[in-house]
């Protein structure tokens, strides 16, 4: 397995394997794996014969507040995880090689972006689009590979490869969770003993919702008042937002009567937890 840090060595390295006539599958991170990150992996190495992992904290998608510094970091951890999956080449560029002093070209996706997380989070998503088309551009990748628990960037960077017309299949790999159902997360790092076990409520908001549309219920308000109940009762958690959106649009539906993703961000302590599920409309 091959370790790079400059541009010009990942490119020198794909355009050997483009000669050679091999696919390449990438798998964009911010480092600090987990068997989510790994799950990806599978998937890429599964359909392609090259499999590249970035690993870049990126700093221009971390609003002023947010938590750029304190994010975990773990270079010799998250090499040893590549490769005992089997990964080919991992990139881990520097700030600067990604950013020159002069950048100032960025990928802004809108109306994808209104609701959620990035009316939430503002220039969150314009900081995720740039920095992966900057990784498409270095890396070309055949496929690339995200996780369904960010969907709204996985709604956002299907849509911008779309208008973009990049020639690379995005795919969407099903979120990983832990024996007590909380979503896998680098984030996850940051919960104290109790704050983990706290963390549970969004799942567990999550499995109240699908029993209520299971035995029926199509109204969101309905259904967002008793997942809001659920972790209300949860003295460390505090809601950032529990929306239903159209699973295609993104913009907010009032009963389940489409194809539609439930997503929530709740804060644990300090700690922004998100997750979600989709709604397939029979």
């Amino acid at each position: 397995m091959n370790v790079v840090t400059t541009i010009g060595q990942v490119r020198e390295q794909v355009k050997a394997w483009r000669q050679a006539g091999y696919s390449i599958g990438l798998v964009p991170t911010m480092g600090y794996l987990h068997e989510g990150h790994q799950s990806l992996m599978t998937a890429a190495k599964k359909d392609n014969q090259k499999v590249i992992v970035t690993i870049f904290v990126n700093p221009i998608q971390f609003g002023p507040s947010e938590d750029l510094a304190s994010y975990p970091r773990d270079l010799e951890r998250d090499k040893i995880a590549c490769e005992k999956m089997g990964v080919d080449l991992i990139f881990c560029p520097t700030a600067s090689e990604m950013y020159d002093a002069n950048f100032n070209s960025y990928v802004d996706v809108n109306g994808l972006t209104d609701a959620l997380c990035g009316k939430r989070r503002p220039g969150h998503f314009k900081g995720v689009c740039t920095v992966v088309t900057k990784l498409f551009n270095i890396t070309q990748p055949d496929r690339a590979y995200f996780g369904q628990k960010d969907a709204q960037q996985l709604a956002v960077i299907k849509r911008m490869v779309s208008d973009l017309n990049f020639d690379i299949e995005i795919i969407g790999c099903p979120i990983v969770r832990e024996a007590d159902g909380l979503a896998k997360s680098s984030r996850n790092s940051y919960l104290s003993e109790c704050e983990r076990s706290a963390a549970v409520c969004l799942y567990q908001a999550i499995e109240c919702a699908n029993a209520m549309i299971k035995q029926g219920e199509k109204s969101v308000t309905v259904i967002t008042k008793a997942m809001h109940n659920l972790i209300v009762n949860q003295p460390l958690a505090k809601i950032d937002y529990i929306e239903f959106v159209d699973l295609a649009s993104l913009t907010s539906v009032d009963r389940l009567e489409q194809d539609s993703l439930c997503a929530l961000a709740v804060y644990i302590g300090k700690t922004r937890l998100i997750d979600n599920f989709i709604y397939q409309h029979h």
